[in-house]
Parts: structure tokens; C-alpha cells; sequence
């Protein structure tokens, strides 16, 4: 089976999380717009969607699914949202795309997390890709020397500002074996917006392609 296959399985087969009358967190990516094909096709059934990106609201509105402000609708139910790496825990590299941010605030509001991804995304140990972090643009440099002195190799995500204004550094050279204590320390680092490490709060299921991890 292709990868795109597998995305398009992994998106069709989050639909059967999505209940009548929900409000759904809707993550970015290229797995994720499969998901909102599938969602558009039930728009009429559900109350709306929070979209963490512009990219992601703007595909909701061009198909017609009201977009709805997280302020508003409070604790959500579910949230459907895609991965850059997955280890056999359910914790999350995220942040490919840039929206890392908005998708923590989401995945922390909603009830059930639910992440798609391809078979490429599973990994033993976090870390061969690049982890992102968003930073206040000031705070670059500084927070690049911190990362420096904890082993990583920060490089700067030059022309990429993020739909919050901020920056990324995209660190490589990391093998992350205690995730959630990583998440931690690099969240107390002046300047640091967020970490797209999802441990503390990791995906409750993943769907890889239409079959379930849990």
C-alpha cells in the first residue's frame, strides 16, 4: 500500500470517532485534509470544527464546515490531527507544519485525541525528525545557545513565520527517550512558546492507515 493510501485510510477511518452533533478539533497536513474531506461529506451533522491553522481553516470554509472559535465552544470532544514521528507510547513529534502551537492548545482541550498518520511515522525513539520549537523571534539566538548546551543541533526555520508571529528552530541530532521529561525543561527556557513534543499530553489512539494503536 503507497503512503498516500495509507493517509487516505488513516483520515477516512478517524470519521468513525465523530458523532452527530460534535464540535471537532481539526489538526494540518496533508493526512489531516483527507480527514476534512471525510468531515465535509458529514457537515450537515455536526455543530462545527476547530481548525489549529489558517491552512486547515481555510480548507473547512472552502467546504463548506462552520469553523468555530476554541474560546467559544469550550472542552471539546474530540481532535483529529496527523504526527511527524510516533513512538510505541502514542507521544508525538508535531510541528512539521508549523501550527504546533494552536494543535497543544487543542489536543489539550479535547476529551479524545485522535492521531493519523502512514506506517513511516512510527518510530522506536523520537527524534530522527527534527524537533520543532516555536520561539518569540528575540529569544532566537538564546534559546538556540540553551539547546546547544543540551546536546541539539538548532537550526533556524529562516523565511517561516508562524500563524502566531513567531519563529521555529527545528533541532536535530536528538535521540528523545524520556519525552514528556524533555517537553518539560524545554517549555522552562525563556522565550520558548512551545515544543512540538506531545507526551504530556500524547495521542489516546492512532490510526495507522485504517488500523488502531492504542
Amino acid at each position: 500500500m503507497s503512503k498516500d493510501e495509507e493517509k487516505r485510510l488513516a483520515g477516512r477511518a478517524a470519521m468513525r470517532y465523530v458523532e452527530d452533533g460534535m464540535v471537532v478539533g481539526v489538526g494540518t497536513g496533508s493526512t489531516v485534509a483527507h480527514f476534512i474531506d471525510a468531515l465535509a461529506e458529514r457537515k450537515h451533522l455536526i455543530e462545527g470544527a476547530v481548525s489549529s491553522s489558517e491552512q486547515s481553516t481555510r480548507l473547512l470554509k472552502e467546504r463548506g464546515v462552520p469553523v468555530l472559535d476554541l474560546n467559544s465552544t469550550g472542552d471539546i470532544p474530540l481532535y483529529v490531527d496527523g504526527a511527524d514521528e510516533c513512538d510505541a507510547q502514542r507521544c508525538l513529534i508535531k510541528g512539521g507544519g508549523g501550527a504546533l502551537t494552536r494543535e497543544k492548545i487543542i489536543a489539550a482541550a479535547a476529551k479524545t485525541f485522535v492521531c493519523i498518520i502512514d506506517a513511516a511515522k512510527r518510530v522506536d525513539a523520537l527524534g530522527r525528525f527534527p524537533l520543532p520549537v516555536e520561539v518569540v523571534p528575540m529569544a532566537r539566538s538564546y534559546v538556540a545557545r540553551e539547546i546547544v548546551k543540551r546536546g541539539g543541533n538548532p537550526v533556524w526555520r529562516d523565511g517561516v513565520v508562524t500563524d502566531n508571529g513567531c519563529w521555529i528552530l527545528d533541532v536535530h541530532g536528538w535521540r528523545i527517550e524520556r519525552p514528556a521529561e524533555m517537553e518539560r525543561e524545554l517549555n522552562q527556557i525563556a522565550g520558548v512558546v512551545t515544543v512540538g513534543l506531545f507526551a504530556q499530553r500524547p495521542a489516546d489512539i492512532v490510526l495507522i492507515g485504517s488500523e488502531e494503536m492504542r
